[in-house]
């Protein structure tokens, strides 16, 4: 299956079809730096990680309102800074899966972690949804003020239907997401 792709000139196919299977490939923490190292790119991550409540619609899907491990991340690819990243996991979660509250979570990311404390991601979706940039998000990405940014809301769901993660991508200028339909 195509693999996500970085042409030359700097523009990002994400291929949703297959990214989460790949996510360990080649010793990668996670499924951005092993479609950035396929594509002969450095990946680079500069995380931070914290405990705090989650804005209500975040928290709405995670069904708590109690304090969250929050990991905000700016994703680079070479030296360009790519997407601006924030996910947010439940206490109880992180409690029994340590090492996604560290900085680095190791081969196969959070997913990964999540899977061996017995929190496996069986369903995860995606909404794409088109956001004005916030001034912190335009300085960082490139743009101006308000300019229209893709920002993609992935929800990663237990086989019981528990949201486990919840992690919100803000895409710099230059994406294209390639999603696929099975029709049986």
């Amino acid at each position: 299956m195509t693999q996500t792709t970085i042409t030359p000139d700097g523009r990002i196919t994400r291929d949703a079809r297959s990214r989460y299977r790949s996510r360990a490939e080649g010793g990668a923490h996670g499924a951005f730096e092993a479609e950035t190292r396929a594509q002969g790119k450095r990946p680079r991550a500069e995380v931070t990680v914290d405990r705090a409540p989650a804005p209500a619609p975040v928290a709405e899907l995670l069904a708590t309102e109690a304090p969250v491990i929050i990991r905000a991340r700016r994703m680079y690819a070479d030296d360009a800074l790519v997407q601006l990243v924030t996910t947010y996991i439940p206490a109880d979660v992180a409690d029994a899966a340590p090492a996604v509250a560290q900085l680095d979570t190791g081969l196969g990311g959070i997913i990964t972690r999540m899977s061996e404390a017995g929190f496996a991601q069986t369903e995860v979706t995606e909404d794409v949804t088109q956001v004005p940039a916030s001034a912190e998000e335009a300085e960082a990405l490139g743009v101006a003020t308000g300019a229209p940014l893709l920002t993609i809301t992935h929800v990663g769901r237990t086989v019981d239907g528990r949201v486990v993660e919840v992690t919100q991508h803000t895409l710099g200028p230059g994406w294209v997401l390639r999603y696929g339909v099975p029709l049986d």
